[in-house]
């Protein structure tokens, strides 16, 4: 009997992996949506298949387009009303890493 011998061989190997964003609330507090689903009006626009996600330097996350909503008529962030400043994004508009 040969001890070296392969009993199996391994043909394929599918890695999946799942990722989120580390947040406290994982709601977007303007549009009520998840923060990884798509905000209200990239719903209703066909072509766009993504939402961007705007971080403040307070440590909470909005859509995007909600936050640009938002500081049309406040300037604070909407949990803690600390003045809106936004952290600079490590990715560019069509989502890729910079």
């Amino acid at each position: 009997m040969e001890k070296n011998k392969t009993k199996i061989e391994i043909l394929d190997w599918d890695l999946v992996a799942t990722w989120s964003f580390d947040l406290k609330v994982e709601t977007c507090t303007i549009c009520r949506n998840h923060i990884m689903d798509l905000c209200i009006e990239c719903q209703n626009d066909e072509k766009n298949g993504r939402c961007n996600v705007a971080w403040g330097k307070c440590g909470h996350a909005f859509h995007k387009h909600c936050i640009d909503r938002w500081l049309n008529t406040k300037n604070v962030c909407p949990l803690d009303t600390q003045v809106w400043q936004e952290e600079e994004s490590a990715l560019n508009d069509k989502g890729e890493i910079q």
